[in-house]
């Protein structure tokens, strides 16, 4: 009598769980993970604060750089920066380059085709537009994702830009600026609920510029050239592929990912979900199994 009881039961209960149940529940759990852009590898220039084509100029000469410094394919002779601004390795193509810096054409070789892997594949990531217009950026909250943004006539960027993580240490941030990228005087990029510089990449298919006083996150890659007008501050990188690097009194920290932060794609986390909202199925299914059984010995 029990077994046919629990037959029975299982059959009918197993018709009235909904499988969207099961599939909302998985979706619900691997929803942040899936929405979650995978990494941008960096390869060898995660290891450098700025990398330039053209030259590296440094208005005034006071600017300090957190992090190795490179040029390439020009002559170390047009590195206009210091040992003693650089807490790092500036590394030169020749042996022009200044005092203490060292010669390794390979290893720029090497970066600099990184970076152009690197490039292409956030550009070619699939985003979403932004409105179009002046200051597309200030005043938003972005959660993690791909982002497209167009020319502006002033700027991109007039006040301030949240990149909210929402708890993921892991969350990615692209931001692909289909021509210049421009930001005004003071305005700042601020991360919140675990956003990390390292995990924040703006594509641009320019230049950029960073206005005077701004307070700015992320790895910059540009096609051409990167400025940074007097008092700007990067937590980041500088990774200009054909163009030059301008500094004006700026401070610049190269971004290093938290040790515990491991980027996942979204696939592991979504299993998991799935998993575990079957778990949560057959846990209901058992229990209607019971009570079907007791009602039915009952009677």
């Amino acid at each position: 009598m029990k077994t046919t009881c629990l037959l029975t039961v299982a059959q009918n209960c197993a018709k009235r769980i909904p499988m969207g149940l099961v599939v909302a529940t998985a979706i619900l759990l691997g929803h942040n993970a899936m929405a979650t852009p995978t990494m941008v590898g960096l390869g060898t220039d995660s290891h450098f604060a700025i990398l330039a084509y053209s030259t590296v100029t440094d208005a005034g000469g006071a600017s300090t750089i957190t992090g190795n410094v490179g040029l390439s394919p020009t002559t170390g002779a047009a590195i206009g920066l210091t040992a003693g601004q650089v807490n790092g390795t500036i590394y030169a193509v020749d042996a022009a380059g200044p005092l203490g810096s060292v010669n390794d054409p390979a290893l720029l070789t090497i970066a600099r085709n990184d970076l152009n892997t690197a490039f292409t594949d956030a550009s070619g990531r699939t985003g979403t537009t932004l409105a179009g217009g002046d200051n597309q950026l200030g005043g938003q909250t972005l959660f993690t994702g791909v982002y497209t943004i167009s020319a502006a006539s002033t700027a991109n960027l007039i006040g301030t830009l949240t990149l909210d993580a929402q708890g993921n240490p892991n969350a990615v941030f692209i931001i692909q600026a289909s021509s210049s990228l421009v930001t005004a005087s003071g305005s700042s990029v601020v991360l919140i609920n675990g956003a990390q510089p390292c995990h924040v990449f703006w594509v641009v298919d320019t230049s950029a510029t960073l206005g005077t006083g701004t307070d700015f996150m992320g790895n910059i890659m540009a096609y051409a050239s990167i400025a940074l007008n007097a008092g700007a501050t990067l937590d980041g990188r500088l990774l200009a592929e054909n163009g030059a690097v301008t500094l004006d009194h700026n401070t610049i920290i190269m971004s290093v990912c938290n040790a515990a932060s491991v980027p996942d794609s979204g696939g592991t986390l979504f299993a998991l979900g799935f998993g575990l909202a079957t778990l949560l199925a057959v846990k209901i299914l058992r229990a209607r199994q019971r009570n079907g059984c007791q009602r039915e010995i009952v009677r």
